[in-house]
């Protein structure tokens, strides 16, 4: 009976500490199509991330450019360099993410 408490304290402990690392996760997705890079961001619980700043970099980690999402969490823009782009979305209160279009994504969307 020892080891089933041990057990089953050890699960609530592990099962408890995945809360809070939800509570800072934003989600980013991106892709490229008509010349056009097109970016979504949302929380967790669906809202939109509404005026996050989105940092767009390419792979040598300069930046190529900055704007914010709309009232619905997007942010797009003009292709502005063919090459893996690495782009962060911040949404403020340590909620950051960032997704990555491989280059041959980028060109595939000219």
């Amino acid at each position: 009976m020892k080891h089933v408490n041990c057990l089953l304290a050890f699960l609530f402990v592990v099962l408890s500490a995945t809360g809070p690392a939800l509570a800072h996760k934003v989600n980013l997705f991106a892709y490229a199509e008509g010349g056009t890079i097109f970016t979504e961001s949302y929380f967790p619980d669906g809202r939109a991330v509404e005026k996050g700043m989105v940092l767009v970099y390419d792979s040598s980690d300069k930046r190529l450019l900055k704007g914010v999402t709309d009232t619905e969490g997007v942010f797009n823009f003009a292709i502005p360099k063919v090459d893996d782009l690495k782009i962060v979305i911040d949404a403020g209160m340590g909620h950051k993410n960032s997704f990555t279009l491989k280059k041959a994504e980028v060109e595939a969307g000219k």
